[in-house]
């Protein structure tokens, strides 16, 4: 009989905790512009995250070709809990002259990817 109350008391303390494990819900791009640089193009990217702390933020954004590859990340390395939406850059990112289109996705520390993303076409 102990071992079932802790089984129930042990589930009961999980389902307790979803909600706020999971209530800052999933990161999402809200803008995203890109110019061309010397050294290939530079992303200034918009994301809007219900940071909560340490445990549950926004982590990094990435440049995603049509195909799927990865072509660049911006990690994020510390959350923001007071400042949203927030903008961050990346420059020097290197894409093939074939690639004339690219996503950008956000990532957090629970849900993984899921939230908004922005496709952009890249200036010549």
């Amino acid at each position: 009989m102990a071992k079932e109350r802790k089984v129930l008391l042990i589930t009961g303390l999980f389902f307790l905790l979803l909600p706020s494990l999971a209530s800052a819900g999933e990161a999402d791009v809200l803008k995203v512009d890109v110019a061309r640089d010397g050294a290939g193009y530079a992303f200034s990217v918009t994301l809007q995250h219900n940071d909560e702390g340490w445990q549950h933020y926004a982590d990094k954004w990435e440049v995603v070709a049509p195909d799927g590859q990865v072509l660049a990340t911006r990690v994020l390395y510390h959350p923001h809990v007071n400042e949203q939406p927030f903008t961050r850059s990346l420059s020097a990112v290197s894409i093939d002259s074939t690639v004339t289109s690219v996503s950008v996705r956000a990532h957090d520390s629970i849900h993984d990817y899921g939230g908004k993303t922005v496709k952009v076409t890249l200036p010549e």
